[in-house]
């Protein structure tokens, strides 16, 4: 199994920003809603104009568990799904396929982020990084890890501490003040 990370740096994630915004404003409005919406990339590809346009949140059946969920949109993604779909129709898909009237596939999200971690000099990205660069800046930001489980649907906190990488800094932390024998 491929482990991929959250983005920690907050300097990384502006630079991935700015290749992605050169790059293709679909690509970089893939990178700020999938970091900002808490969503795994099954249920936000999908996502078509109409899902997010002067919304105050977004309903999504996830793909995982198949519940419906009320996602907030945050008030600093509502200018960016502006500025993005303002000139898309309703019915339009969010992140359509340049060669097909659907919306890109996990393998081609995939791509675009790889391109970008490469670019930008980062390792163990993928899909799920999005989501768990959203956990990882939500816990280090509130230091609420309940409130962070109930939004990413996790049964424990230990769950939620794991899947964004905070026991494994904690061990890095400890393994430096040990230092060695």
């Amino acid at each position: 199994m491929h482990i991929v990370q959250p983005i920690r740096s907050l300097e990384k994630i502006q630079e991935v920003k700015q290749y992605l915004m050169k790059k293709s404003e679909r690509d970089y409005f893939l990178f700020i809603f999938g970091m900002n919406s808490a969503l795994r990339i099954s249920d936000v590809l999908p996502l078509r104009v109409k899902d997010v346009r002067n919304k105050d949140h977004v309903w999504a059946t996830e793909s995982k568990t198949r519940k419906k969920r009320k996602i907030l949109i945050l008030e600093s993604l509502k200018a960016d799904i502006y500025a993005y779909t303002k000139d898309m129709k309703e019915n339009d898909y969010l992140f359509k396929s340049k060669r097909t009237n659907k919306p890109i596939s996990r393998i081609q999200a995939y791509r675009i982020l790889k391109e970008a971690a490469a670019a930008c000099g980062l390792e163990e990205i993928g899909t799920h990084t999005l989501r768990k660069t959203f956990g990882y800046h939500f816990y280090q930001r509130t230091k609420d890890i309940a409130e962070l489980q109930r939004i990413l649907n996790h049964s424990s906190p230990s769950i939620t501490m794991r899947y964004i990488g905070i026991d494994e800094d904690t061990t890095r932390a400890a393994y430096k003040v040990f230092g060695g024998l």
